[in-house]
């Protein structure tokens, strides 16, 4: 089945993959990642907290400008300084916090430990390198393979991808690839470690929905074969009611909604989780005999230099009150590990 037809078919699988992990191998918490320009001071990250497992694939879904990727940077240090800074909060590998450490520190962890898949491999991967050479790499690196050892890795890792002709492929440069191949190329240099968790930011946006289904079935493939938590940032509710066991749902900066995937899609609490839920096109459906049109959320994401006082999203929320205008809520538990940032599921509040 295509994961962008009907997601609410798709669930009730996702959620029968998850290993029930109780030890996070990753566990952000109180997360602050802001950029400071003349404009102000923008809180691209506030007060984010997770936990990721081992052999759990976690969704990361909002809007662009969420704060998805940087909190994903952040944790692989990627984010430019300056502007952008951690300014408080921990990212904890296996109890060790990462914030504080070197670079010559980070550097054995990334792409060794912790691996990232980026959302558009053309600019990930260098021009003028071979796709070989690359993947190498990592082998030269952090394995202490010399080159030969590590150039048959490399196509080794290629044939694991399921690209054809490995050996040949890995004398290929990027351009020479199709876009498919070049993200498959991508996850074998991200895997080429076994890393204990890969990060993946928009790993199909830029592919047709032939080739997406096959990365998706890919990285599931491998995500058994190894154990490999992953971590899959995305504003595709389809790809997250495909693969994830569990979500985070993020706005300007913060978790809103946190839950199981069986209980987010059968019952979503946040009003902007239901406003993406009610935007899926549904394949088939119609409304007084006319096929039904896309649902949008009214408004548009608060700027992070000038965020509201209350509720950030207050200005867009069909069911705002006056408490929502002045007091932001905090993020709390509103059924069994089902979290939600809302007053109308804090303290006994309810829609008014």
């Amino acid at each position: 089945m295509c994961h962008l037809c009907n997601v609410f078919a798709l669930f009730s699988k996702a959620g029968d993959m998850g290993k029930n992990n109780t030890d996070p191998l990753l566990s952000i918490q109180d997360l602050n990642t802001w950029f400071f320009s003349r404009k102000g001071t923008a809180k691209a990250v506030n007060g984010v907290s997770f936990d990721l497992a081992a052999g759990q694939v976690l969704g990361v879904v909002g809007e662009s400008g969420c704060g998805k990727s940087v909190t994903a940077q952040s944790v692989m240090q990627l984010v430019p300084d300056p502007p952008g800074k951690i300014v408080s909060g921990k990212i904890l590998y296996r109890g060790k916090d990462l914030v504080p450490m070197t670079r010559e520190q980070m550097r054995h962890i990334r792409g060794n430990k912790i691996s990232m898949i980026f959302q558009e491999p053309m600019t990930s991967l260098n021009p003028v390198y071979t796709i070989g050479d690359q993947i190498s790499e990592m082998f030269t690196l952090h394995k202490g393979c010399n080159k030969r050892q590590a150039m048959a890795a490399a196509a080794d890792m290629l044939q694991k991808v399921q690209i054809p002709a490995p050996h040949k492929r890995v004398h290929d440069y990027p351009h020479q690839l199709s876009g498919g191949m070049r993200q498959r190329a991508m996850i074998a240099m991200a895997l080429s470690c076994d890393p204990e968790i890969l990060i993946a930011d928009e790993p199909t946006t830029a592919l047709d929905v032939t080739v997406q289904a096959q990365i998706l079935d890919l990285m599931l493939a491998l995500k058994e074969e190894y154990n490999t938590a992953i971590q899959m940032i995305t504003h595709d509710l389809g790809v997250i009611a495909e693969m994830a066991d569990q979500v985070v749902v993020m706005y300007a900066g913060r978790v809103v909604e946190a839950a199981p995937t069986k209980n987010l899609f059968s019952s979503p609490l946040h009003p902007y989780t239901k406003g993406l839920m009610a935007s899926i096109p549904v394949l088939g459906e119609r409304t007084k005999g006319q096929a039904k049109g896309l649902t949008e959320i009214p408004g548009m994401i608060p700027s992070l230099y000038d965020l509201p006082k209350g509720c950030r999203f207050v200005n867009r929320c069909p069911h705002a009150f006056d408490r929502c205008k002045t007091q932001e809520p905090e993020l709390s538990r509103a059924d069994a590990g089902h979290d939600v940032r809302c007053w109308l599921h804090s303290q006994g509040e309810v829609t008014p």
